[in-house]
C-alpha cells in the first residue's frame, strides 16, 4: 500500500497541481489518503496521524512517501496533543494578517516557538499564533509534552531523496509545464468560483498564480513564472528543514 504524506495530495479538487499519482499510476497498487478531502475542509497534521494509524497494521508494511516534512516528524517523533483552534481564533489570525502582515504575526510569538519554527512559512507562522492566543502557551512549550511517535525511526526503513538545486531546478520547470499541458489550469477554473486563499487547499503552488490568471491580473506567462519561482522557492525551504530535522534518515541521491 502507497500512503501519502503530502499536505496538500489530500485535496480532492488538484490532482494535476499536486502531481497526486494519475489513476493510471494507482491502480498498480493500492493508494491511501490521497485526494479525499473536500477543498473547503480544514485538514491538520493531527488527522494525518489519526488516519495513518489503522493503515500501520497492513502487511506487508505501507509505504510512505510524500514531502511534507512535518507529517514524518510527527510520525517518527511524536505530535504534541493541542487542543482544537476555534473558527474565533482562526478569524482573528487572518485578520491580524491582513493588518499586520506575516511579520505582524511572527512579532507576537513567544521567543521559544520563535526560535524553533520556520519563520518564512506563513502557515507554520499562523498556527503557531493560533495556538498561543488560543491556550494562552506556545507551540513550543506544548511540543515539549509530545506523546511517544506511532512510528519511530528505528522501527521503520526512513529515506530521504537528495535533490541538489542545480538537478532540480530545471526539472521544477519542466513538471510545471507539464502540468500545464496535463489540465492544472482547468483544475484552476472549476476552483474558481469558490477561491478562498485563506483555504489550506488554496496553499497549493501555482494554485493562487493560475487564479490570478483567470481572474486577468496576470498572463499565463506570468503565472507560470511565479509558480516555477515559488516551487523553487519551496524546494530551497525544504532542502534546509530536511538537513536539521531529517540528519538520521539515510540519503538517497536524486541523480542516480
Amino acid at each position: 500500500m502507497i500512503v501519502n504524506a503530502d499536505a496538500l495530495q489530500v485535496y480532492g479538487c488538484w490532482r494535476v497541481l499536486t502531481a497526486r499519482p494519475s489513476l493510471a499510476e494507482e491502480k498498480q497498487a493500492p493508494h491511501a489518503l490521497y485526494g479525499h478531502v473536500a477543498q473547503h475542509v480544514p485538514y491538520s497534521v493531527g488527522d494525518w496521524l489519526r488516519e495513518l494509524a489503522p493503515l500501520l497494521d497492513a502487511r506487508p508494511g505501507p509505504i510512505i512517501v510524500g514531502g511534507t516534512g512535518l507529517y514524518f516528524r510527527a510520525l517518527t517523533e511524536g505530535l504534541a496533543e493541542i487542543p482544537p483552534i476555534s473558527p474565533q481564533t482562526r478569524a482573528r489570525a487572518e485578520a491580524r494578517k491582513a493588518v499586520a502582515g506575516l511579520s505582524g504575526l511572527v512579532a507576537e510569538l513567544d521567543a521559544e516557538t520563535s526560535a524553533k519554527i520556520d519563520l518564512q512559512n506563513p502557515m507554520r507562522v499562523q498556527r503557531a499564533w493560533e495556538v498561543l492566543h488560543q491556550t494562552g502557551q506556545g507551540l513550543a512549550a506544548w511540543q515539549r509534552q509530545t506523546p511517544p511517535p506511532l512510528l519511530p525511526l528505528k522501527a521503520c526503513a526512513a529515506f530521504l531523496l537528495d535533490a541538489p538545486p542545480a538537478w532540480l531546478n530545471p526539472r521544477i520547470e519542466q513538471r510545471f509545464d507539464l502540468m500545464l499541458e496535463g489540465g492544472a489550469l482547468a483544475e484552476a477554473q472549476v476552483i474558481l468560483p469558490e477561491w478562498d486563499a485563506a483555504l489550506a487547499a488554496a496553499k497549493a503552488i501555482g494554485a493562487a498564480e493560475l487564479i490570478a490568471h483567470l481572474q486577468g491580473t496576470l498572463t499565463l506567462d506570468q503565472a507560470r513564472a511565479a509558480a516555477v519561482i515559488a516551487t523553487r522557492q519551496y524546494a530551497k525551504r525544504q532542502r534546509t528543514w530536511f538537513r536539521a530535522r531529517m540528519a538520521g534518515w539515510q540519503k538517497i541521491s536524486a541523480q542516480r
